[in-house]
């Protein structure tokens, strides 16, 4: 191949992160075609030392990729009548397959830290605002008052679905399709079980076109970071909105800002600009993906090399962007709404909508007439909702829907009462104090149950890398040792 061609077609700048993972792959294969048969036992002994000094391989930037980089270190160690034998049986098409999945799942678990991180975060927070009542909005108009820690209860939740969909994703993820060859197998003896099981898989990805062909687990993954960056992006908004003066809902820490280099009043949200543009390059990752797949032909295209990047790409950024959140949202500094900003943008209309259905009898749809007329009013002669008396109710009840009402002043009053409003939304998943502090125990302990979980999945890809080398450390000699396999195979 020309030079030049050879350059534009390597993949090896982007092969590091999978090197470990292709060592771990020819050592499992090698072990399976030693208990096989397939090879010489002395053979296999030769080539497993070899590949057990590959742990720290540094890869050769004139490679074509990871797969040949590693094979050629074994023949230059064992020589080609020996390490000519690694490739039995496989093909770089089931191995790069096999290898992604691998470093997937590394990344994924690590990942799922990291979105437990930010909700452990979140919820810390939270626990400090039950009662820190803000002004919550609705197409950016001021709508109803909640609490902070509610708000942030809202993205804690939002987080736990990404994280159940991550969770998902790993389990197809986690997946083997090694022994598929080039893409229909092989004619020598092997068992695919048993490399599966090496390299800690919970099954093999039994047919065999679709093992070397498929890359619906990628795209799964980058949907699911997708969905993922969009609500990070939808956070990171809200802050830098109510970061501005005319919200004035929270400051964030000085750490996280910068000044202008021109203005010195200026207290910018830089990182959160960042975080908000970023998440824009998943979503895009994630559709240059999908474009690059929608029209390849069955097995395997080259075109699958362009994709993967995309992959890393997205899950790093997601990951600085999550350890980013879990820093600086504990440093918030929240503003609770006066009663003034709360009456002028009437936001105790609602409840008094409601007090009029529940203490006076009137039809909600009638109810929410006459209080619509009722702000109009007090907008028109620039007064606030401080302002309303019975009287005015009253004469507004009569013009606008021609009902008869005497409304009690402190039936008034009391819909301008932030704090006592939020009490009395005590429905199940409401603002209201004694709703929130439930959910946060509830919410703790699910996420004390996730980290039991995903700590279980990090523990066994560890336990599976370590069984897989104390095998290749006793395959190593130069006589097959009596036991020549695991015990309680779970496949």
């Amino acid at each position: 191949m020309r030079e030049d061609i050879a350059k534009f077609t390597s993949s090896i700048k982007d092969d590091a992160r999978l090197a470990t993972a292709v060592v771990g792959i020819n050592k499992a294969h090698v072990v399976m075609l030693m208990e096989q048969k397939i090879i010489q036992w002395q053979d296999g002994a030769k080539i497993l030392k070899a590949l057990s000094k590959q742990s720290s391989i540094k890869l050769d930037p004139s490679a074509e990729d990871v797969h040949m980089a590693v094979e050629e270190a074994v023949l230059n160690e064992t020589g080609p009548e020996v390490g000519g034998n690694l490739h039995i049986a496989k093909s770089r098409n089931d191995q790069v397959a096999t290898a992604i999945r691998m470093q997937l799942r590394k990344e994924l678990v690590e990942l799922m830290f990291n979105v437990l991180q930010m909700q452990e975060s979140l919820l810390d927070t939270a626990s400090k605002h039950v009662d820190t009542v803000i002004l919550e909005y609705t197409h950016l108009q001021p709508a109803q008052p909640v609490t902070f820690a509610h708000y942030l209860l809202s993205h804690v939740d939002g987080l736990g679905r990404d994280l159940e969909r991550l969770q998902g994703v790993y389990e197809r993820v986690n997946l083997c399709p090694l022994g598929s060859g080039a893409l229909a197998t092989t004619s020598f003896p092997i068992n695919r079980k048993r490399t599966a099981e090496l390299l800690g898989f919970n099954a093999v990805l039994e047919n065999s076109i679709d093992a070397v062909g498929s890359r619906d687990f990628i795209l799964e993954t980058q949907a699911a970071l997708a969905l993922l960056a969009v609500n990070l992006s939808r956070l990171a908004e809200d802050l830098i909105i109510w970061s501005s003066p005319e919200f004035g809902t929270v400051e964030l820490p000085d750490d996280f800002t910068s000044t202008s280099s021109i203005m010195p009043q200026k207290k910018n949200p830089e990182v959160l600009e960042v975080i908000r543009a970023r998440a824009s390059h998943v979503l895009g990752d994630f559709v240059a993906s999908t474009a690059a797949m929608k029209s390849l032909p069955s097995t395997y295209n080259l075109d699958f090399q362009e994709i993967t990047p995309k992959l890393w790409a997205s899950i790093d950024n997601l990951a600085n962007s999550l350890t980013i959140f879990a820093k600086l949202i504990p440093n918030l500094k929240v503003s609770t709404i006066d009663e003034g900003k709360a009456a002028a943008g009437f936001v105790g209309a609602t409840e008094l909508a409601n007090v009029l259905v529940r203490k006076y009898n009137v039809a909600f749809r009638t109810s929410h007439k006459i209080v619509g007329a009722l702000v109009k009013s007090l907008i028109d002669s620039k007064q606030t909702l401080l302002d309303a008396t019975p009287e005015l109710l009253q004469k507004i009840a009569q013009e606008a829907a021609g009902v008869k009402l005497t409304v009690k002043k402190e039936d008034i009053v009391e819909c301008t009462n932030l704090h006592k409003l939020i009490e009395t939304y005590k429905v199940l998943g409401g603002p209201s104090p004694v709703e929130v502090e439930k959910s946060i125990v509830t919410r703790k302990k699910n996420i004390a149950h996730a980290k039991t979980n995903i700590t279980k999945l990090k523990q066994n890809l560890a336990d599976a890398e370590s069984t897989l080398n104390s095998i290749v450390e006793s395959y190593s000699l130069s006589n097959p040792p009596l036991n020549t396999r695991l015990k309680n195979s779970n496949l």
